[in-house]
């Protein structure tokens, strides 16, 4: 098996494995580690730069790739808060005790004896400690970083986990296409890496469809179950976090997502109105309709949430809250029944949708007293109106160090990184950070006073700016704010170019028209001033030939410059950048539609994390969540590392149900791609021909038999007729069975081999044939080309002899009125018949030859 996978032999392995070989007895790390790094087979030079990438030195010649640097390889090519199993503390215990046991049985080993066989150092470093709980899962990684196609394909089909497993692999094969294009490597293997990525998205999103088909909420629950061995994540978030924008723009995932934005909440139309009219009037509340459990039991929840419900060991939690179609039948007869009303009430501040627009409407209030406070005049000491907007400024900047602190990575600074990785953080963190600075301006002397309230009006633009963020949860706002990005962070190349046009007139002219200027910081803003406004169409026309007493030397190039500049400038390069623009457009109109599907995972997991009072009541949350984790008496290192967010904790008996019928959903794929391939045009012209060459060689097997028996029948008959002495009758049965003498012809070929088909051809070529005949020597070596005849056997000299010797008096062999005395002239020259018939046989064979 492991030479097998060495030398990428997939069938040999396919046949192993259906003859029994465990692959969980047979995977080990020694033997993992083995198959990253063997030289037999095809091999990948671009996860050793991905080992260095890592590593952060170079390697050594000889370095051995160890399962914690493929580990950080896989950290890294994912991205984002997933940690490998190979990284996790567990894992590197195990694996630091089994290197120090190998070590120390093969010194021991060496002191005893120089010769141990292999099968004795396989019982050392290879303890059933050591297997893998998912082997296929760890070989699909291994194939696809090794860039063996072919048997990712195969562990894929095999094993549990299909649907991830894909999405895994098409992430994989997308970040190494992308590292092999930094890395400047052969552009076939950046397309190539890309293509193994679409066959493998497109084996995701085909295996969502069948199982879609078969059972929606199955399907949805492949989406959000809990993966043990990938991180403890899901299956949504991988494919968000990979970009895998058709996973999740599939209908599937649409609607879990629509189930999950409106938490319990059970509405159709109008959602908006009663969501506000709610939030202003709470009573409103108790006359919403909510889903029953049972509607709910697809929908992922986060650990949190049963706190509610007193749940208070994670280990319970997970044992029981998937213990719903117990009780299935229950809330499907009691539909009817309503919720308590304190039970709506919670229900309905803990929807998505509903913290989205609580935060909208006192987000709206909170601009509308920035407003006020920057258009009026500032007071030494700040107003209400102030106050508030630093009350829900500060509120705001303890809820971000929240979100960073409960955010999935392990370290800190991973935590960080993530939540610094998105655009509106990073713009909210900037907005927070210049507030507090302008904040503790106000406070100092005039000269700093004025320069905070700048600073509050400068900061102003960044929280007007954060109502974009608002609009994208929209679907048809949202995809104009994608638009916007998308040009604003292409548009750098084309910006530089216009700057160098820019400044290379503006020195120019500045020069030019100043030449005896003092060294001054105003010299900068003079150079791009008014150049920069020219853009826009103001082009100073006073100035091109104003009248003064002593103009520069020089100042006629002046206006010169101008019109090339404003040429350059506002007719090539603007319009440039509106045809970028334009293209821009048109490239996202097309797909806008699903970029906001999937985009619309990460607005539901935004608010669906936040607490569901807005600043500043935030804090009131806060202190909640505060009394909850107490109360709870969970230490820190309780809790599964990563083991956050919303998931589907499932029992062992309902993960085996899910995997039954996500196998199932496989096998009936596969079964129909291959109806699909016997039915295509393609297929049936192949099939049709095979059958057509099928029924060909039976006829031409039943004319044989039907022509040997024939001819054994005629053979009896003439050596009855022979022995009964009938001649007449034995020489007619000879000619009947012979038949007359035809010199079949096969093909007629050119002199370039091509066979001839067409009448003109052949009667051309005979003719070509015929004038050589009379040109060439009849005995020319060279002679030999052309028509090629496959004559019949003529008559041999024995049966001539035959024939002539069976002639009787006044009779000859035939009824063709030949005189018998011609026959008998022909016995005499009897002696001269083999030197004949060998003249005729090379005459014969020449033609033969032509």
């Amino acid at each position: 098996m492991l030479d097998a996978l060495m030398m990428d032999r997939v069938d040999f392995v396919k046949l192993l494995i259906e003859y029994g070989v465990n692959l969980h007895r047979f995977l080990t790390i020694s033997r993992l580690e083995e198959l990253y790094n063997t030289k037999q087979g095809p091999t990948n030079m671009l996860l050793h730069h991905l080992v260095q990438d890592v590593k952060q030195h170079t390697l050594l010649s000889g370095y051995k790739i160890t399962l914690i640097d493929i580990g950080l390889v896989i950290e890294y090519l994912i991205g984002g808060a997933y940690r490998s199993s190979y990284t996790r503390k567990t894992f590197r215990a195990l694996y630091n005790n089994l290197y120090r046991k190998h070590k120390v049985e093969k010194s021991a080993a060496l002191h005893k004896s120089r010769k141990k066989s292999k099968e004795e150092q396989n019982i050392s470093d290879d303890p059933d400690s050591t297997g893998f709980i998912y082997p296929y899962n760890d070989l699909l990684v291994w194939a696809v970083l090794m860039k063996r196609q072919k048997m990712a394909m195969f562990f894929w089909q095999h094993g549990e986990e299909a649907t991830v497993k894909a999405v895994i692999a098409c992430i994989l094969y997308r970040a190494m296409a992308r590292e092999a294009k930094e890395s400047n490597m052969v552009d076939d293997a950046s397309e190539e890496l890309k293509n193994y990525s679409k066959q493998f998205g497109q084996l995701a999103l085909d295996v969502l469809e069948k199982a879609f088909k078969q059972n929606e909420r199955m399907a949805m629950k492949l989406l959000t179950y809990e993966l043990k061995n990938w991180s403890n994540s899901t299956c949504l978030k991988l494919a968000v976090s990979g970009g895998l924008r058709p996973f999740v723009s599939h209908t599937c995932t649409q609607m879990l997502l629509t189930d999950m934005w409106m938490g319990r909440l059970k509405m159709r139309k109008n959602s908006w109105l009663k969501i506000i009219i709610s939030i202003l009037f709470p009573p409103a509340i108790l006359t919403l309709e909510f889903k029953s459990k049972a509607e709910m039991s697809h929908v992922p929840q986060s650990q949190d949430f049963t706190w509610y419900n007193g749940d208070q060991n994670t280990s319970t939690l997970k044992e029981n809250s998937c213990q719903v179609n117990e009780s299935q039948h229950f809330d499907l007869k009691s539909g009817l029944q309503t919720l308590p009303w304190t039970r709506k009430v919670y229900e309905f501040y803990n929807a998505p949708i509903v913290k989205f627009w609580f935060y909208t409407m006192v987000y709206l209030a909170f601009l509308m007293l920035f407003t006020y406070t920057v258009l009026v005049e500032m007071q030494p000491q700040p107003s209400v109106q102030e106050w508030l907007v630093i009350i829900y400024i500060f509120t705001n900047a303890i809820e971000k160090v929240r979100e960073v602190c409960v955010s999935e990575p392990g370290k800190f600074t991973q935590k960080v990184k993530v939540w610094i990785s998105e655009y509106w953080n990073l713009m909210e963190t900037v907005a927070i950070g210049l507030f507090l600075v302008g904040f503790g301006f106000r406070w100092g002397a005039p000269p700093f006073y004025t320069a905070g309230r700048l600073i509050y009006c400068i900061n102003i633009i960044f929280w007007f700016s954060r109502l974009l963020d608002f609009f994208a949860v929209n679907q048809h706002a949202g995809p104009y704010v994608t638009m916007i990005a998308k040009m604003v962070t292409n548009m750098f190349y084309i910006v530089i170019i216009m700057a160098i046009v820019l400044l290379s007139f503006g020195v120019a002219r500045k020069a030019i028209l100043s030449p005896k200027e003092p060294p001054s910081w105003t010299l900068a803003r003079d150079i791009v001033f008014e150049p920069y406004w020219m853009i826009y169409g103001e082009v100073y026309a006073s100035e091109i030939d104003g009248i003064q007493p002593s103009c520069p030397p020089g100042s006629f190039l002046t206006p010169f410059l101008q019109a090339v500049y404003l040429f350059v400038q506002y007719i090539i390069m603007v319009n440039l950048l509106i045809a970028f623009f334009n293209n821009v457009y048109i490239d996202l109109k097309s797909i806008s539609n699903n970029l906001w599907k999937y985009n619309r995972y990460r607005y539901i997991m935004t608010y669906h994390e936040k607490p569901w009072l807005p600043p500043p009541f935030i804090l009131l949350s806060h202190i909640g969540l505060l009394l909850r984790r107490l109360c709870q008496h969970q230490a820190p290192n309780d809790q599964e590392e990563g083991d956050v967010g919303l998931k589907l904790y499932l029992s062992k008996e309902d993960l085996k149900k899910l995997h039954d019928f996500e196998e199932q959903c496989v096998e009936k794929y596969f079964h129909e791609k291959m109806e699909d391939l016997n039915c295509s045009c393609e297929e049936q012209i192949r099939v049709t021909s095979e059958r057509d060459i099928h029924l060909t060689e039976e006829f031409q097997r039943i004319a044989r038999r039907d022509k040997k028996a024939f001819l054994s029948n005629q053979c009896k008959e003439i050596e009855e007729n022979n022995r009964m002495g009938k001649t007449r009758d034995l020489f007619k049965k000879i000619r009947d069975t012979k038949g007359k003498f035809h010199a079949k012809m096969d093909t007629i070929k050119d002199r370039n081999g091509m066979d001839l088909t067409e009448a003109e051809d052949i009667k051309k070529q005979w003719q070509e044939y015929t004038e050589e005949l009379y040109k060439k020597d009849f005995h020319d070596p060279d002679n030999h080309e052309g028509v090629i005849t496959h004559l019949e056997p003529d008559i041999l000299e024995h049966e001539v002899k035959w024939a002539l010797g069976s002639i009787t008096t006044n009779k000859a062999s035939g009824g063709d009125g030949i005189p018998v005395e011609l026959f008998q002239i022909l016995v005499d020259l009897n002696p001269h018949v083999p030197s004949w018939t060998a003249a005729h046989q090379a005459s014969l064979s020449f033609t033969m030859s032509r």
